[in-house]
């Protein structure tokens, strides 16, 4: 039996009815259940940010995570494919009548994806203070908190109705179906089926 770690939101949907075509049956939660057994898989429902972690530590074989989680962590996972749903962008956010220096001495950044951030601003060779938070990002810069954000980014709606900008991208983003390294080892023939099935749906 193939464990399957699905996040919840819109793309554990997709998720869960890409599995169901894979599967040839109907797959659905029961209402609050976070376990879903049929035939040859057990569904594990869980945050969004905590499927790499199930995957990473074996309490699942396989899962579904945005690359922007599987870059932030840089785990040791293995990465099968990407499913080309729950797409979006890691942007640079500031004011709208503010500019990215690359000059300055240093600016500060508020993001809760630390490490792609660190990463970026190293490559430019610009100095930053990274700011963590968990949530209302594009507050920061409003307040004075922050000079930039970097966050996700679907629409960019929320960012213009809060008066930023996007001034630059850093990645795109997107579900990809992941595995345990020692699960694709144990598991590599059931794995590889459902890759193959998968692969020929999407």
């Amino acid at each position: 039996m193939l464990v399957v770690a699905l996040p919840k939101g819109r793309i554990g949907d997709d998720s869960l009815a890409l599995f169901a075509k894979a599967n040839g049956s109907k797959l659905e939660f029961e209402d609050r259940k976070l376990i879903l057994e049929a035939g040859d898989f057990k569904f594990l429902l869980v945050k969004n940010q905590d499927v790499a972690e199930y995957v990473l530590h074996g309490a699942a074989d396989i899962g579904v995570a945005g690359l922007d989680i599987l870059e932030e962590r840089n785990y040791d996972l293995v990465k099968l494919l990407d499913l080309g749903f729950g797409r979006c962008k890691i942007s640079v956010g500031m004011k709208n009548e503010d500019h990215l220096d690359l000059n300055a001495p240093e600016i500060t950044v508020a993001t809760k994806l630390v490490n792609i951030t660190k990463k970026h601003f190293a490559k430019k060779a610009m100095s930053v203070e990274v700011i963590k938070l968990n949530g209302s990002i594009e507050l920061a810069p409003l307040v004075g908190l922050s000079d930039a954000i970097v966050d996700i980014v679907e629409t960019g709606t929320t960012m213009k109705q809060n008066g930023l900008k996007v001034v630059e991208d850093i990645m795109d983003s997107s579900a990809h179906l992941i595995a345990n390294k020692n699960s694709f080892i144990a598991k590599k023939r059931e794995i590889l089926a459902l890759y193959d099935r998968i692969v020929k749906i999407i």
